[in-house]
């Protein structure tokens, strides 16, 4: 398996993905993600990838399949005086197809992730888990991730 950045061959498989992972959230919140959409536009994400303060990471087999896709955002804190300044690595989007999962390609890009983010010099990586992925949540603690703040909300009747 290899890393690498994402290219725009790449679309129609990271479009597969962007849907496979979109389900996922529509049948935890149904109230929330609308099923059989994306979370981009084939536009949208080709704008992405051209985007470099947007790196696409894409874990690809021997033939250069896709198996799985890192979506990120370069960040600096505020400077406002309120945050001590550091640069961080922001993971927007994670996902693995359905057949590679249990084969290691999350961890491998989520490895890559903190390579690049050392390189930059960055303080951290954020990355943000829907309440009820309790999979994802359990793969991310292993990983190393943990509580950094709770979003709470209120569904209003």
């Amino acid at each position: 398996m290899i890393i690498r950045q994402a290219q725009e061959k790449d679309t129609p498989k990271i479009m597969d993905l962007l849907s496979q992972v979109l389900e996922v959230h529509a049948a935890l919140r149904p109230d929330v993600f609308v099923s059989g959409t994306t979370k981009y536009t084939e536009a949208e994400l080709l704008a992405i990838l051209r985007d470099e303060s947007k790196p696409v990471y894409v874990a690809v087999d021997d033939a250069d399949a896709v198996l799985g896709y890192a979506f990120c955002q370069w960040r600096k804190t505020p400077d406002t005086g309120l945050f001590v300044p550091f640069g961080s690595l922001y993971i927007d989007d994670l996902c693995v197809d359905a057949p590679a999962r249990g084969q290691h390609v999350g961890q491998a890009l989520v490895e890559y992730v903190k390579a690049e983010a050392k390189k930059r010099g960055c303080y951290e990586i954020t990355l943000n888990v829907w309440e009820g992925n309790n999979s994802a949540r359990r793969f991310y603690e292993a990983m190393g991730f943990q509580m950094q703040r709770t979003t709470m909300e209120l569904i209003l009747p």
